[in-house]
């Protein structure tokens, strides 16, 4: 199987660039949604505070498309016109090329990634989450995110996560690129505020829907934004 996700963050700098950028959360998809070899795309904005908060942070984008192959993907990145137009206005962007090695879940009543890899503890890993949280919880869901977003950067921690949705408050996704599995599992199951939370989100179940996705990031392109190596 041939099948692909790619990440684009994208940054904006001057006040030109950012109002472009928010103006485009509504006209970029419509505009690329239908390319060809596109299975599924999300085009999302970012929280402040490296994304984990209710703030939202004008600077950075992230475009999110999985594609029937790295062919289909490549032709789109050199050929289309709102998307290279959109690069150029931006200040900086990178994309991330992954390949998924695990994933549960659902995203709006779907599951957009196949396996097609198995995983390797050696190897760079970058995970994908997303949520849909309950308008009934979205208050207690809120205040405990910060405590788990400061926790993050640690000797051990990622080399890279963001906070992303596609509709603030209540569609929440998160990007997150590490050294290897070790560190990422490190993470997840032995730090007090992250290991709280997903005590929390048992014992509540303040998500409607909720998905979990494992990727080898295996190739970079633009700036280097983001280490996967």
């Amino acid at each position: 199987m041939s099948e692909i996700t790619t990440i684009s963050i994208f940054h904006f700098k001057s006040w030109k660039q950012k109002f472009f950028a928010l103006k485009s959360m509504r006209t970029l998809l419509p505009n690329i949604v239908n390319g060809e070899g596109i299975l599924f795309i999300k085009h999302m904005g970012s929280g402040s505070q490296n994304g984990f908060s209710v703030w939202p942070d004008f600077t950075q984008y992230v475009l999110m498309i999985v594609w029937a192959s790295e062919d289909k993907a490549s032709t789109f990145f050199e050929q289309s016109s709102s998307y290279l137009n959109y690069k150029a206005i931006s200040n900086q962007s990178q994309t991330i090329f992954l390949k998924n090695t695990m994933a549960h879940g659902l995203w709006n009543n779907q599951m957009p990634f196949s396996k097609v890899l198995e995983h390797n503890d050696n190897l760079p890993v970058a995970v994908i989450t997303r949520a849909t949280i309950k308008w009934k919880d979205m208050i207690r869901f809120w205040r405990d995110v910060p405590q788990v977003s400061n926790s993050i950067p640690s000797q051990n921690g990622p080399l890279f996560a963001v906070g992303v949705g596609e509709l603030p408050f209540r569609y929440q996704a998160t990007f997150s690129v590490w050294k290897n599995s070790t560190d990422m599992k490190a993470y997840a199951y032995q730090n007090h505020y992250h290991k709280n939370m997903v005590s929390k989100t048992k014992k509540t179940g303040w998500y409607k829907e909720e998905l979990f996705a494992r990727f080898w990031p295996y190739k970079s392109e633009g700036d280097q934004l983001i280490p996967i190596k």
